[in-house]
């Protein structure tokens, strides 16, 4: 990733717009970077797997930087809406399966955006470094306090409430970041909806049981 990269001024996450050209450009970015890198990727080249003009790109976003800025946003922001359900009054079990069993399917689901997002990690995160340090970070101590209350209430069993969504993460991710680790070991030429859910319930269940809520 070059050098000459950093981010746009800092600002709050932002919710992906309803603009059918902008998602499609949004879609092929993803899949574009994910394979190219920031780069060897080229707006030429997202236009293309977008299925639209360049023009229409440069409309939707002043730049390549723009444009991979909102990639990892969007990434970023849809990886915590699920977090929504662990709230107090929620059952633990049955939060926790929720929250990584969407996960689970976003991995499934969006694989190329969590590897737009691994490498931006690699790289030592140039662009969402501040919005990690920030917004990213208050919103895990936000829910690490839900959690703690829970094991205080004597609802689970207790753990390292902040390492545990380290640990979801990584449980989870690896299904897209190490998709071809998988598929090797378990002799597939691609996953199928039966692995993932296998996969799944595998997380769930390790997760739960760790929680003493099993």
């Amino acid at each position: 990733m070059s050098g000459a990269l950093r981010a746009p001024a800092r600002g709050r996450l932002r919710q992906p717009r309803g603009d059918s050209a902008r998602e499609a450009l949004l879609c092929a970015a993803e899949r574009v970077f994910a394979r190219a890198g920031f780069n060897g990727a080229t707006t030429a080249a997202i236009a293309e797997a977008a299925g639209v003009p360049k023009a229409n790109l440069h409309y939707h976003f002043g730049s390549k930087h723009e444009l991979y800025h909102e990639v990892l946003a969007r990434t970023l922001h849809d990886w915590l809406v699920p977090m929504d359900s662990l709230v107090a009054e929620a059952e633990p079990r049955t939060a926790l399966a929720a929250y990584i069993r969407a996960k689970m399917a976003m991995s499934a689901e969006r694989p190329d955006a969590s590897r737009v997002f691994a490498n931006e990690l690699l790289h030592g995160a140039p662009v969402l470094g501040e919005l990690m340090r920030t917004e990213l970070r208050a919103t895990v101590r936000k829910k690490a306090q839900v959690i703690e209350g829970w094991i205080a209430a004597g609802r689970m069993a207790p753990v390292d409430a902040t390492h545990l969504f380290f640990t979801i993460w990584a449980a989870t991710q690896t299904y897209a970041d190490f998709d071809v680790q998988v598929r090797a070991v378990l002799g597939r030429a691609r996953l199928s909806g039966r692995d993932h859910a296998r996969a799944a319930e595998h997380v769930v269940t390790l997760v739960l049981r760790g929680c003493g809520l099993a």
